[in-house]
């Protein structure tokens, strides 16, 4: 009866679908993300996505048709940092991580100081999603998976040895791209799940951890899925019912399937 009467709330219902196309989204991409060494860059396009919210709230607009273009343009920066400047990933990332957060203060200092709206961004409220935002999250992740099944080799090729694809004919530069424009989608919708400050766990922790287990990369991959969907679920039941703040709930709950993996690979 306790069960049927949690899964009745329609935001819960909510939270349950878009925290799974969600969690699934941020397992997957963050595979890719860690083994290239860009693991930073959902830190920095959140910082940016925190920069773009507080315009959007200052301007009186739906904060994500705001955020998406910005953090997307961001995701293209970086990348173009990394590349025209030679710069390492993580110093591009530093650059555009930091032009972000001081927008968001300096806007929000304007506005007359961080308000309750722009606070539930920097924590998240993944209770609070809406249809839109999990239909959005639906065809998203259709679309990316999609798009991960038909650039699979190319993806797995560039991960492990970049040059060495770039001297095989594959078009680097395009698979960059898509997955850097894939991150920051993936980054402004996690926003809502687990907030500004704590999206870089969802998409490290579950790969991390995935890592540990040694099952190649396919089994990496779906290892990850696995666990971003069971933490952000967890997570979800976990504060209703003991009232506690959700995103922080979800990843401390990933971090503790991080611990235990270590564990496991230590004893096995």
């Amino acid at each position: 009866m306790v069960a049927f009467d949690f899964i009745s709330h329609g935001f819960i219902q909510k939270a349950l679908i878009g925290g799974f196309f969600i969690a699934m989204l941020c397992s997957t991409l963050g595979v890719f993300l860690v083994l290239r060494n860009l693991s930073l860059i959902g830190d920095g396009l959140s910082h940016v996505t925190f920069g773009s919210v507080a315009m959007g709230l200052l301007f009186k607009l739906y904060p994500f048709y705001i955020a998406i273009p910005i953090v997307m343009v961001s995701a293209i920066g970086i990348m173009k940092l990394k590349e025209k400047t030679r710069l390492f990933s993580d110093t591009a990332i530093g650059i555009v991580s930091s032009l972000g957060i001081a927008s968001g203060v300096f806007i929000s200092s304007i506005a007359g100081g961080l308000n309750i709206d722009l606070f539930s961004y920097l924590f998240g409220n993944i209770l609070a999603i809406n249809w839109t935002e999990v239909l959005v999250s639906f065809f998203l992740s259709l679309f990316f998976i999609f798009l991960i099944i038909i650039f699979y080799q190319e993806l797995l090729f560039i991960t492990f040895d970049e040059e060495s694809a770039q001297v095989s004919g594959i078009n680097v530069k395009k698979i960059n791209t898509m997955l850097y424009l894939m991150t920051a989608l993936t980054v402004v919708l996690a926003m809502k799940a687990v907030g500004v400050l704590l999206v870089t766990a969802l998409l490290i922790l579950p790969p991390v951890t995935a890592l540990q287990f040694s099952m190649g990369f396919k089994g990496t991959l779906f290892i990850s899925c696995v666990i971003g969907v069971l933490s952000v679920t967890a997570g979800i039941i976990l504060s209703f019912f003991m009232d506690f703040p959700t995103g922080a709930t979800i990843v401390i709950i990933n971090f503790l399937f991080f611990v235990l993996s270590l564990l496991f690979k230590k004893i096995f």
